[in-house]
């Protein structure tokens, strides 16, 4: 079983930032791909961006330039820079791991962008 602990979510204003981490514990396993969707009220949950182990990212067309996202193997955790932050942006964020015991997900971490 795979636990997922995220954290950094908050309230910030239109152009600022924020940093979110995702640590995965729990049981031996290898994470293939790690990464970031989110869902804001009344939509469905999308991709925000993904990172596999040896390193190759990918981006939703709505994020790209603005976020990045980052991994630390030795860590298993997963992190998401998130910078010229916009009001749209506001939802909550999962973090999700697939690994070779399963596809796993965060409990989800709130992030507001005020205008």
């Amino acid at each position: 079983q795979v636990q997922l602990v995220e954290s950094g979510g908050g309230l910030v204003q239109a152009g600022g930032s924020l940093r979110l981490s995702c640590a995965a514990s729990g049981g031996i396993y290898t994470i293939n791909v790690m990464g970031w969707y989110r869902q804001a009220p009344g939509k469905q949950r999308e991709l925000v961006a993904t990172v596999t182990r040896g390193g190759i990212t990918n981006y939703a067309d709505s994020v790209k330039g603005r976020f990045t996202v980052s991994r630390d193997n030795a860590k298993n955790t997963v992190y998401l820079q998130m910078n010229s932050l916009k009001p749209e942006d506001t939802a909550v964020y999962y973090c999700n791991v697939l690994s070779t015991m399963g596809r796993y997900w965060g409990q989800g971490t709130q992030v507001t962008v005020s205008s």
